[in-house]
């Protein structure tokens, strides 16, 4: 076996990541990319921003596709695969988080959330994985949450779709782990994205989230791209099943 890490590891490798256009997804995008993966950038409205991913993915060399489709959709695994037919990595990034009480939560939330979260990431694996295990390879990542651990109070279902995926992730790897075919999850915890950019902003609240995170900082989309480089790179080849917290300790009990 060639070892090497991350140098050219993924070369001849398609990566689809759901979610792309921004935020982890896209960092998760460009790192693979660096490894010599060939990137789907799947997104849903933001083509401009789907665009420079797509840009900075072309930049290393790679091939980059677009694939715009509504994760959401019921029928979001036959329009993302009619663009990309198969993938030998498979990364269900694509979330929707809303803030709400537990006794507020309308069902069209609920719903939103769970398409989103689960429900695509269960069609997409069902969609993927077959040729994968067919193939011999395949790696597929899904990203959860630190809210698996530490639910935050007005989060139910987000925290509860990111556990579901967890749980699916761990039910899969065993499935498939006798084909060459990992799954495994990895957890961000408190990440400076444009979708926590509001929150943080008031210091009050900052400071009673880094209170939480005994590295006492959040992380950034980048911190989360190294160990998704392991876990689909030949070298994690002997993982499988696992979730894995990228949170500053925020898990830790």
């Amino acid at each position: 076996m060639k070892w090497g890490i991350y140098l050219n590891d993924m070369l001849g490798k398609t990566a689809l990541i759901t979610g792309a256009s921004r935020g982890i997804g896209r960092a998760i995008a460009i790192g693979l990319a660096k490894c010599g993966a060939d990137i789907a950038v799947n997104y849903t409205k933001n083509e401009e921003k789907a665009k420079e991913v797509q840009m900075e993915v072309e930049e290393t060399g790679r091939k980059c596709y677009l694939v715009k489709a509504d994760i959401g959709d019921k029928n979001c695994a036959d329009k993302v695969a009619e663009i990309v037919p198969a993938v030998d990595i498979l990364v269900l990034n694509a979330s929707i988080q809303y803030r709400n009480r537990w006794d507020k939560i309308t069902l069209q939330e609920y719903d939103n959330q769970m398409n989103c979260n689960f429900r695509s990431a269960l069609l997409l694996i069902q969609k993927y994985a077959p040729k994968m295990a067919e193939n011999g390879w395949g790696r597929i990542v899904t990203v959860g949450s630190v809210q698996e651990a530490k639910p935050h109070p007005d989060m139910l279902i987000y925290s509860s779709s990111k556990a579901a995926l967890t749980h699916m992730a761990k039910f899969m790897s065993l499935q498939l782990a006798d084909t060459g075919v990992t799954v495994n999850s990895v957890a961000p915890g408190v990440i400076s994205t444009d979708r926590n950019a509001d929150a943080l902003t008031n210091k009050e609240y900052k400071n009673m989230v880094l209170n939480k995170i005994p590295v006492h900082f959040c992380g950034e989309p980048i911190d989360c791209v190294g160990i998704v480089k392991l876990l689909c790179s030949e070298e994690g080849r002997y993982i499988t099943g696992q979730n894995i917290f990228v949170d500053g300790g925020m898990s830790v009990e």
